[in-house]
């Protein structure tokens, strides 16, 4: 049996409320509800029970301190001169770079292939296809968006199980930091 997981960060309640309160103005968009708002620091995909079990030990033997995130600013990802996700972004900082450096040689310690993409923090909002309408006034107004900072306490192993209506991610292990 296979499982498809991901680790990530979960902003608190007060910043998910202001990103749902964002998500309007673009006709036909698929916006992310507060149960799906997260910062992935690795996406691990389909791996077998035993390999997942031994990430979600792997994972465990990370050492990190609490640190400080900034939800800064949107943007979007395109494919084919057409964009296809709305994010807001998170500002990198040396604390975060260094857990998800972390999170990464995990994954690779157990077999994982490395992740070919570069990390870009963000935390995906909305996805388009092309019955969706323009985002351009969305990402202008959107443009200065600043939350307060928010003190990362944890990271978490997630399952993503696929349905029509969207992902329903289940928090699978808790990572705490050490204090």
């Amino acid at each position: 049996m296979s499982r498809r997981l991901f680790v990530g960060l979960r902003p608190p309640p007060a910043h998910r409320d202001h990103l749902i309160d964002l998500m309007q103005g673009v006709d036909e968009a698929r916006w992310q509800d507060d149960d799906q708002l997260h910062l992935t620091l690795r996406y691990v995909g389909d791996v077998e029970t035993h390999q997942a079990d031994d990430l979600a030990e792997k994972l465990g033997s990370i050492d990190f301190e609490p640190f400080d995130l900034v939800i800064t600013s949107t943007g979007f990802f395109e494919r084919k001169g057409h964009i296809r996700a709305l994010w807001a972004g998170v500002e990198q900082s040396e604390a975060l770079l260094r857990l998800q450096s972390k999170v990464e040689r995990a994954c690779q310690a157990v077999g994982l292939e490395a992740e070919g993409r570069k990390f870009l923090p963000h935390i995906s909002l909305a996805r388009l296809n092309s019955a969706s309408g323009p985002a351009q006034a969305f990402l202008s107004a959107t443009s200065r968006l600043r939350l307060e900072p928010w003190t990362v306490q944890e990271f978490v192993l997630y399952e993503s199980e696929l349905h029509p209506e969207g992902s329903i991610y289940t928090p699978i292990v808790r990572y705490p930091a050490r204090k």
